[in-house]
């Protein structure tokens, strides 16, 4: 999928963008607190139960209720979450509640990952108190939230690269170091189409072999790194 960087300013207005009902100003935010770390969770309990307007409780991520409007989770809770969200037959009765990933993965690749599975807001654990509530507020309202640096290091992957969904998914498979005819067979296109891909990449990437657009790609962060931690 192509996402224009557009509509995820840092403090875009978004509608209900699928979540519960929108909070007004003045009402009580319910939030639930399940990230894996359990100190960080603490934390982020602590800091929100200081909050004005703000009731939170933790628990763990397979303790998340309907009665949330707001939910904060870590990355890979947070992708595994919007993936069983989207397969569960009322994830479309607007009761949902909005999603805030809390994490030290500040990737390019890692912040558009979530982005495209449609949380609502990406925040770094190195983040200060009030933009945590900023967050949850902005959320609670129907909105969504970027930080700032974030908001600007994907802004500009977009505008420096602009890659296409297909050449993103070649990008990928490229990096696991599979060969054209196999990429051909996992995206279901033919043979020639991945090699035209394959250029595009070479063109866009400055790139002049396979290993050097993977490389270069890397350093960006336009690709996923396995090895990495997942909260």
């Amino acid at each position: 999928m192509r996402l224009d960087s557009k509509t995820w300013p840092q403090m875009a207005v978004g509608g209900s963008n699928g979540t519960g009902a929108i909070i007004h100003q003045g009402d009580t935010i319910n939030v639930v607190a399940a990230h894996a770390d359990a100190i960080v969770n603490a934390g982020l309990a602590a800091l929100l139960g200081a909050g004005a307007g703000i009731c939170v409780r933790a628990a763990g991520a397979d303790a998340i209720d309907d009665g949330a409007d707001v939910v904060i989770l870590d990355h890979k809770a947070g992708l595994e979450y919007m993936r069983r969200r989207g397969n569960a037959l009322h994830a479309q009765d607007g009761s949902q509640p909005a999603v805030l990933i809390v994490t030290q993965l500040d990737r390019e690749w890692e912040v558009r990952t979530a982005m495209m599975a449609g949380v609502q807001g990406y925040l770094l654990q190195n983040s200060a108190a009030d933009q945590l509530l900023a967050a949850v507020r902005a959320l609670g309202r129907g909105m969504r939230y970027l930080s700032a640096d974030l908001s600007r290091c994907v802004a500009d992957s977009f505008t420096r690269i602009g890659l296409t969904s297909r050449e993103t998914d070649v990008l990928q498979l490229l990096a696991q170091g599979q060969c054209n005819k196999s990429i051909a067979r996992e995206l279901g296109i033919g043979v020639g189409t991945v090699k035209t891909h394959v250029k595009g990449l070479f063109d866009k990437l400055g790139a002049t072999a396979r290993t050097h657009a993977v490389v270069l790609a890397t350093r960006r962060g336009l690709v996923g790194d396995h090895g990495h931690s997942q909260h």
